[in-house]
């Protein structure tokens, strides 16, 4: 979600094999640069349901969540809370195709490649190294919970 000063974006890092699935975006500071697939949550949905539908919208590719791999959250010039929920996500079906409009280029790339990769994004090397450590990341659960704030969908990752 992109309303006001206070951001939330989804990103999704899907392994196959030693493979992951990168994307070069048209537009932004990540422009003709390798990076993850992501975007922000929109009304309604659950942070790890957005992490999903972007892959897919940007890339073509159906995966499923496996675990939280990090938050980032940084400040955008001292006003703008910009903050995003990455997931390790295994490849289920499909064949890389870039969005039109949004996305350059979009592939599976050798995991080795791409931590030396020039065009890689400083973000991706950072935490694509992690990527044989994703069995023990946080996965989500659905809850039960007090009917006080009326929740319609509510998870935790634990």
């Amino acid at each position: 979600m992109r309303a006001g000063k206070v951001w939330l974006g989804a990103c999704g890092i899907v392994i196959r094999g030693e493979e992951a699935l990168v994307v070069k975006k048209a537009y932004s500071g990540l422009k003709g640069q390798w990076s993850f697939p992501a975007g922000f949550v929109q009304e309604g949905e659950t942070v790890d349901v957005a992490a999903v539908r972007e892959v897919l919208e940007e890339t073509g590719i159906e995966a499923i969540i496996r675990h939280v791999a990090a938050i980032r959250s940084g400040v955008i010039r001292e006003s703008i809370s910009d903050n995003m929920v990455v997931f390790w996500m295994d490849y289920v079906s499909g064949e890389p195709r870039p969005q039109e409009g949004e996305i350059l280029e979009t592939r599976f790339m050798p995991i080795e490649e791409l931590l030396t990769h020039p065009l890689s994004s400083t973000y991706l090397k950072i935490i694509l190294p992690k990527y044989k450590e994703r069995e023990s990341g946080l996965s989500g659960q659905s809850h039960d919970i007090d009917p006080v704030f009326s929740y319609t969908s509510y998870k935790i990752f634990k």
